[in-house]
């Protein structure tokens, strides 16, 4: 892992992109409410995370970032399959 500031970036540039890919969605298909609920997801998400690396009192902070961004393939990668189905 880099730093703990692309990691930020990171989870800033994935889940922000997720949203624009699903805003898309309501711009072709005008189903809102899903998409919504997906965006509010995506939203939820990155405070999840932020939340996780901002966390005080880590005892092995390398495993704990990598952990992080493991999870923000795994949540991304399932947003995306649910914007998809859509």
């Amino acid at each position: 892992m880099a730093s703990i500031k692309n990691l930020k970036k990171d989870i800033n540039y994935t889940l922000g992109d997720i949203i624009g890919y699903a805003s898309e969605k309501v711009d072709l298909k005008g189903e809102n409410k899903e998409v919504e609920a997906v965006i509010d997801e995506t939203i939820n998400t990155f405070d999840d995370l932020i939340g996780k690396i901002n966390a005080k009192g880590v005892e092995n902070k390398k495993a704990h970032y990598k952990q992080v961004s493991a999870e923000l393939e795994t949540r991304a990668n399932d947003l995306i399959a649910k914007i998809n189905k859509i």
